[in-house]
């Protein structure tokens, strides 16, 4: 039906049904998207140590890098917007059961061992516990230069850390997170979970 004003004839707009169909195409496009990323980021890779006296789930995400005589794990986040990558490493020390060092000793030890950073800035230390074991978690501010090679000009990115120091019966765990300030909110979080799954033998 129409309706004639000064002559002027108005058809009335009938879009609300296409409307309608319109928005829940985006509804459940947007419902999607969030489900797959929940997916993305809920899995995970599992890690075990050759022996299995340490493992710890990281996300499947992540990549990992290079491997030493001590470093056990070090996965980092290909993602990141940052130059510096957010990464999670596992170091480990033999210890001499006979003569253990206290976790004060090593963590005046680590934190002089830190100090060699460029930037390098503690920042706290409390007692924690990993695995039911007795550990200690300092954290600390340091600068980074990701990019440090000849005519490739990239700022140095401040980073900060948490890293728990693990005390088992024979060895010493070295549980280190770092990453670019402007993700460490998200990382630390991050990081807490991963915690959670550790197992120490």
């Amino acid at each position: 039906m129409s309706r004639t004003v000064d002559q002027v004839t108005i058809w009335p707009l009938r879009t609300l049904p296409k409307d309608i169909g319109v928005a829940v195409v985006v509804l459940v496009a947007l419902l999607g998207g969030l489900l797959l990323r929940w997916s993305t980021e809920g899995s995970t890779k599992a890690y075990a140590s050759a022996d299995n006296s340490f493992s710890v789930l990281y996300p499947a995400s992540w990549r990992t890098t290079e491997i030493t005589d001590t470093l056990l794990l070090r996965v980092e986040n290909p993602q990141a917007s940052s130059a510096y990558k957010t990464n999670v490493a596992v170091d480990v020390r033999e210890l001499d059961p006979a003569s253990p060092p206290t976790l004060q000793e090593l963590i005046d030890r680590r934190i002089e061992q830190h100090s060699g950073q460029a930037g390098y800035h503690f920042l706290s230390s409390n007692d924690r516990t990993v695995s039911g074991l007795k550990a200690s978690e300092i954290e600390y501010a340091f600068v980074a230069q990701p990019i440090d090679s000849p005519r490739r000009a990239t700022l140095p990115v401040v980073a900060h850390s948490r890293e728990y120091i693990v005390v088992a019966k024979d060895r010493i765990y070295y549980i280190t997170l770092a990453a670019p300030e402007s993700d460490f909110a998200t990382a630390s979080e991050l990081f807490d979970r991963m915690l959670e799954t550790v197992k120490v033998q």
